[in-house]
């Protein structure tokens, strides 16, 4: 018979009260951050169909390149604001980030045309580059490896519950048409949704701590542990990473890491053109239907396809957990997608329609976490920053290129028919891709007892 000692006891009951402090005290406040920086992102989603491209006289091409442009400055600053994040650390760097996105995207209460929105989307971008990564990062750096799935998949699961929340609160705002110094409906939402971020940004630089070190609502047993915990796990990284240079320029040569990079991108594709989209598809409903909605009503029907969302992805990477991640965790939603995202309009009423997006839904955000789960099986130290980095930057290639491609269809075709074969197209590649590098062994996806790795990404997402 086992037992354990009063010495083991005592350590398993400070590790549990740390993780469960770090759990309750900072991942509903970094879910927050990150609640308000996908609203601010999306925002321009729920302005359009709104009013928005209408005073702006905006094309679907037009509003497209503008929602995709904010990619750009993301993408190019993402590792420029990785580097001050380590030099200033996580709690001033994603302070500063929140504060300059939220007087950006204040600015967007006030745009008179095309020509500024695309400066002032361009500047977001610029402004929210590195938050995502920053945020993971931060919350890496507060619990050791075998707890971080855990704390990550609290984290993730804000992304869909963003826009169950979110959408409503923007059709309220919205709804507040002339009630504040004259401003239309759709400028008092942006006006809404970016002082937040300001506020919580100050916030952030006095409630967050760089480390546990410095955490006084830790007792000194815990922060003894956590640091020392975290002080092995960071050594036995740099042990193992001698030479960095090699293994960066093996990641960005490396076939499987291509191959990756466009199995995500298929995913990103279909996660932004139906962010952007979803709102300008139901204000549609009116004509294809004869049904009428308001602005709240809308933003309800928006905020429906993202709570099964958030319920598959759960589970979805639980199974993946308890089985041992298997392809068919990644093909058959990316084939779920690529099949229901066209039907969609063809459901026939606005309950199928929706039923239809749900399920599309559903398949992006039950991919994603499981996906992020295969780089670091053949990637480590330095090779993995760096594919990783790959990979999230072609998926973000995609959130440039979706909105903008889904809008100049639009404009060329007249119809949403192509537009969303397309996005079926790029996921149902996603799942060839995957099928392929499966068959060829170049990644393990038939491992049972990952223990947990499954449900949480370690990496950053769009």
């Amino acid at each position: 018979m086992t037992t354990s000692s009063p010495v083991s006891d005592r350590a398993s009951d400070v590790e549990k009260s740390a993780i469960k402090k770090v759990a309750v005290r900072l991942v509903p406040f970094v879910a927050l951050m990150f609640f308000i920086n996908y609203l601010d992102r999306t925002a321009i989603g729920f302005a359009a169909p709104n009013g928005m491209n209408d005073d702006l006289a905006l094309s679907a091409a037009q509003f497209g390149f503008a929602s995709g442009v904010f990619f750009i400055g993301y993408i190019l600053l993402e590792v420029p604001s990785n580097l001050a994040l380590h030099r200033f650390g996580a709690r001033r760097w994603l302070a500063r980030i929140m504060v300059s996105w939220g007087i950006v995207a204040l600015l967007f209460t006030w745009v008179q045309n095309f020509e500024q929105l695309v400066v002032l989307r361009f500047l977001l971008g610029v402004a929210e580059a590195g938050f995502f990564p920053g945020a993971i990062l931060f919350l890496s750096l507060w619990v050791p490896s075998k707890h971080r799935s855990k704390i990550l998949a609290l984290f993730y699961l804000a992304q869909p519950l963003t826009t169950v929340i979110g959408a409503p609160l923007a059709a309220l705002l919205i709804q507040q048409d002339g009630t504040f110094l004259g401003l239309e409906g759709w400028r008092f939402m942006f006006l809404g949704v970016s002082l937040p971020a300001i506020v919580v940004g100050i916030i952030a630089w006095f409630y967050l701590k760089d480390r546990p070190a410095d955490a006084t609502w830790l007792t000194e047993e815990e922060r003894v542990w956590l640091t020392s915990a975290l002080a092995s796990e960071k050594a036995a990284t740099e042990k193992a990473n001698d030479n960095k240079h090699v293994g960066i320029r093996s990641a960005f040569t490396s076939g499987r890491v291509w191959m990756l990079s466009f199995i995500y991108f298929g995913f990103i594709y279909g996660l932004y053109a139906l962010a952007f989209f979803l709102p300008t598809i139901i204000e549609g409903f009116q004509e294809l239907y004869g049904t009428e909605f308001d602005v709240f009503q809308k933003g309800l029907i928006t905020a429906v396809p993202y709570i099964p969302a958030a319920i598959a992805l759960h589970f979805w990477a639980r199974d993946a957990s308890r089985r041992g991640l298997r392809t068919w965790h990644i093909v058959i939603p990316a084939v779920a997608g690529a099949v229901s995202i066209p039907l969609a309009l063809y459901a026939g009423s606005p309950v199928l329609t929706i039923a239809v997006i749900a399920i599309t839904a559903m398949a992006i955000f039950s991919a994603l976490p499981n996906f992020w789960t295969l780089p670091t099986q053949f990637l480590t130290g330095a090779a993995a920053a760096a594919g990783i980095a790959l990979i999230n930057t072609v998926g973000n290639l995609a959130g440039f290129s979706a909105p903008y491609l889904t809008g100049a269809l639009f404009d060329w075709t007249g119809g949403y028919e192509i537009p969303m074969f397309v996005v079926g197209g790029f996921m149902a590649l996603s799942a060839v891709l995957m099928v392929i590098l499966a068959r060829r062994g170049r990644v393990n996806v038939t491992r049972p007892g990952v223990g947990g790795s499954v449900t949480a990404p370690e990496v950053p997402a769009p």
